[in-house]
């Protein structure tokens, strides 16, 4: 992922017209946080969301927050963990609000005082699954996809259950040698997060990744090159993709198809929490609340960012269909070092046995 920096400043003094209302709903106090949050200045988010659809959203909230700038940092999951843990050590400054699709890393984080709590007034509007402990509030609810080359992929082979993408690799074994892809869980935060919830679904997963294996794919760190080879014909059919990055591509090259599995689609979400030791926390609050906001996420899922909030309008899912990966302490469990290594060390004797 490229990295990018955002950085909007309104240029109104503390002295200036009150032009920031507090939302409606809110209770009075939010005023004073609103007058902090002024009195700061700004505020500096590391997230990984492309900055260049956060722009939106990060104009809508200079709009309604005059006085309030917004520096956000656009770095890859693994990046934004090590800076947190970094900068918090040497007392250097960092992000207020740390934002990441690096669900498990983002736990970590939390479970190790890297946080802290603060319970939004947009709380009682989220599924419980997207919070956890008043630190970690997942903001999307993103879908998990099969991307596949229209060309290479007629209509009637196109797979939509994982059992049928499993049929597909051993029945074309050899023409779709070296033409399927899926992130590398080795270097991939969100591949390996993916995999590993996949595992914990199904048993059937072993043998769909065995018939992935025969095919000899190829691995890739991030999303976009997996877009791209598909898009080329390079690439016929990807696995594990992130929804919002495919849907986005696929809107823009109709050479690009999307299938959310119907047995079951793993939702993942972008966490959010304030960081432990933020230099401008109300700042923090606001933006935080702005994201969790009808309004926040009306913006976010006209970028495909699709929302937690079931009250904002946006393609969903059927509940019978959804698998969400839940905002808390599960997510530590395949951090765990002994686990990750045995789980790694797993995927690549069954990726040399395919190679035979």
């Amino acid at each position: 992922m490229k990295h990018l920096l955002i950085l909007l400043a309104v240029l109104v003094g503390l002295s200036g017209p009150a032009a920031a209302q507090r939302p409606a709903g809110y209770p009075r106090s939010y005023d004073a946080l609103i007058a902090a949050a002024r009195a700061e200045g700004g505020v500096r988010v590391y997230g990984n969301a492309d900055a260049t659809a956060m722009a939106p959203l990060i104009a809508a909230f200079r709009r309604a927050y005059p006085g309030v700038a917004v520096r956000y940092d656009d770095l890859e999951s693994r990046e934004i963990y090590r800076r947190v843990v970094v900068e918090t050590r040497t007392r250097a400054p960092g992000a207020d609000l740390i934002w990441s699709s690096g669900m498990d890393l983002q736990a970590k984080l939390i479970n190790d005082g890297y946080a802290q709590a603060y319970q939004s007034p947009e709380k009682p509007a989220l599924p419980a699954n997207a919070v956890w402990k008043n630190m970690g509030y997942g903001v999307t609810a993103e879908p998990v996809a099969f991307v596949y080359n229209r060309r290479l992929i007629p209509p009637g082979r196109v797979p939509r259950t994982h059992e049928a993408f499993e049929a597909l690799l051993r029945a074309g074994r050899v023409p779709l040698t070296g033409k399927v892809a899926t992130y590398d869980p080795a270097r991939s935060n969100v591949g390996y997060l993916y995999l590993t919830q996949d595992h914990a679904i199904t048993r059937d997963t072993r043998s769909l990744v065995q018939a992935m294996a025969a095919t000899r794919p190829w691995l890739s760190p991030t999303t976009e090159p997996m877009l791209e080879a598909v898009a080329e014909g390079r690439i016929a059919i990807a696995y594990n993709v992130v929804g919002p990055y495919a849907l986005t591509a696929a809107e823009r090259d109709h050479r690009i198809g999307v299938v959310f599995p119907r047995d079951y689609t793993l939702v993942a979400s972008r966490v959010a929490f304030i960081a432990r030791d933020a230099r401008r926390p109300a700042a923090a609050k606001l933006f935080l609340d702005f994201l969790l906001s009808r309004t926040g996420q009306t913006l976010l899922a006209q970028q495909w960012l699709l929302p937690v909030r079931s009250d904002v309008r946006a393609p969903r899912l059927s509940a019978q269909q959804q698998r969400p990966i839940r905002v808390g302490p599960e997510l530590l469990v395949n951090l765990d070092t002994i686990k990750r290594r045995r789980f790694l060390a797993d995927w690549r004797a069954i990726l040399s046995e395919g190679i035979q």
